[in-house]
């Protein structure tokens, strides 16, 4: 049996898309019927609808469709949580980790939803500091827990591949709504986040 892979794509914009694609790539100076590069406007298109998928998708109804009531008012990490966005500026990637905790109120969220939120905010045109801020917030004010905790670590092509051309450098930012602008509890996640329990 042979594996068939589906996507569905809105048809009119991936025909507006590619005619922009095949412009740009001709305007640099490539040839758009060249056999390797004849499909690719097509290819280009269909991906920048699947990297901004996260336009379409709504991050509130996400959590409210798995909010359950729960006594548990202890601190829930879910940590090392892959992401993959594009930088506004260049529209080049930028990749790594969020790391996310809160403390329920009352109600604690189905766990795989956090990493959702993620892809949701992350498949937008993003600038670092903002998708930091739209997890949080997102998680603040649906959850509406005692205290919400985003890290986010990441590389950015347009500082590796342009720019500076800085190959090691790490992005670093944050943010702590409710108990965790308490020192002492931003200081244990911090430190369960880098601590390996294994």
């Amino acid at each position: 049996m042979s594996y068939t892979k589906f996507e569905e794509y809105n048809m009119q914009v991936t025909e507006e898309v590619k005619s922009k694609f095949e412009s740009i790539i001709s305007n640099l100076g490539e040839d758009v019927k060249r056999e390797g590069i004849l499909k690719t406007p097509e290819r280009a298109a269909k991906a920048m609808q699947f990297l901004t998928q996260g336009y379409d998708q709504n991050p509130e109804e996400i959590l409210k469709g798995a909010m359950f009531k729960e006594g548990y008012d202890d601190m829930v990490i879910v940590k090392d949580i892959e992401l993959y966005s594009l930088c506004e500026h260049h529209m080049l990637p930028f990749f790594g980790k969020a790391h996310i905790a809160y403390i329920p109120d009352g109600y604690i969220v189905g766990l795989s939803k956090i990493p959702r939120i993620v892809d949701v905010f992350a498949r937008r045109l993003q600038v670092q500091e903002r998708l930091t801020h739209d997890i949080l917030e997102c998680i603040n004010t649906t959850l509406k827990p005692k205290g919400v905790a985003v890290v986010i670590e990441a590389s950015h092509m347009c500082m590796m591949m342009r720019g500076v051309q800085k190959q090691n450098s790490v992005t670093t930012t944050s943010g702590f709504r409710g108990q965790f602008e308490k020192i002492e509890t931003r200081t244990e996640f911090l430190r369960l986040i880098t601590s390996d329990l294994t």
